[in-house]
C-alpha cells in the first residue's frame, strides 16, 4: 500500500502538487485548491507532531472500528466529513500553500516512523507510524483526485 516513507511515492504526490491550478475545478466539496491546500498541511502538521488536536467524541466511540474502511487499498470515498476545526474557509495563496505542503511532504517523508507523531489521530485514536504514512498519502490522494490532478 502506498505511503508517504516511501521516497517514490512522496515525489509522486508533489508532482501531483504542482499540476493543481489555483483555478481548478473540484468535483465535490465545498474548498476550493487553495483552501484545499491549507487543510492538507494542517493535517500534516498532525501527523508530523506539530499539532495536537484532541480526541473527538465520536472518535473515542467509533474512530477504531472505523480505522479499517479507510486504511485499506480502496481509495477515500468522495464527501467525507471532516474534522471542523481542518475546515479552512479564507482566502488562501495557492503557491503559498502548495509550497508549505511540499515542505511538509518532505518533511514527513525524511523524518520516517521516528519523525511520526506519537499523539492519537483525533478521530482513529492511536495509529503506527506505518498507518500514519499510508493515511496522510490516502488524504492527499483524495484531495488531489478532488481537483482531477
Amino acid at each position: 500500500m502506498k505511503n508517504l516513507f516511501d521516497s517514490a511515492t512522496a515525489e509522486e504526490v508533489k508532482e501531483r502538487l504542482t499540476r493543481l491550478e489555483p483555478d481548478s475545478q473540484r468535483l465535490w466539496g465545498t474548498m476550493n485548491p487553495a483552501q484545499a491546500l491549507a487543510h492538507c498541511s494542517e493535517v500534516m502538521e498532525v501527523a508530523a507532531g506539530l499539532k495536537f488536536p484532541p480526541r473527538s467524541l465520536i472518535g473515542r466511540l467509533i474512530g477504531r472500528f472505523a480505522k479499517s474502511s479507510v486504511l485499506n487499498e480502496e481509495p477515500v470515498r468522495r464527501n467525507m466529513p471532516t474534522d471542523k476545526s481542518f475546515v479552512v474557509k479564507d482566502e488562501r495563496d495557492a503557491l503559498v500553500e502548495r509550497q508549505r505542503l511540499s515542505e511538509l511532504i518532505d518533511r514527513f517523508s525524511a523524518g520516517g516512523p521516528g519523525g511520526c507523531t506519537k499523539h492519537p489521530h483525533s478521530f482513529f485514536g492511536p495509529l503506527t507510524p506505518t498507518e500514519w504514512s499510508i493515511l496522510m498519502y490516502k488524504h492527499l490522494d483524495h484531495h488531489l483526485r478532488q481537483f482531477q490532478v
